[in-house]
């Protein structure tokens, strides 16, 4: 009965441990840095969008989600969990930073 192609087999190595913190390193990268980088470029938008206030407001909003997606995407298509983060980190720290900067500026109200 061993032989029956729906058997499971039992001596199959586990997963290592490297590449389940790797997959665990994406999975928060896609999450926290996804998060990030979408509220940076609501922040960005928010300030920088010719419209008036609410539609500025909305239109960032629900532009985070595709970008929140987007780097969710970038994460798990990266070479590595380290190219994964550090775009997403430097990127979200630029965005933030353009934001304060113009918020500060006071180019809008």
């Amino acid at each position: 009965m061993s032989d029956s192609p729906l058997s499971v087999s039992t001596t199959a190595p586990g997963t290592p441990l490297r590449y389940r913190l790797a997959v665990a390193s994406r999975v928060l990268a896609a999450l926290l840095g996804g998060y990030f980088v979408a509220y940076a470029s609501t922040a960005l938008l928010t300030v920088i969008l010719p419209m008036d206030r609410l539609n500025r407001v909305v239109t960032a909003s629900l532009l985070s989600f595709a970008v929140w997606c987007a780097a969710a995407v970038w994460v798990f298509a990266a070479r590595s969990a380290w190219r994964g983060w550090w775009p997403l980190l430097a990127a979200g720290a630029a965005m933030l930073g353009w934001a304060l900067l113009f918020r500060a500026a006071g180019t809008r109200a």
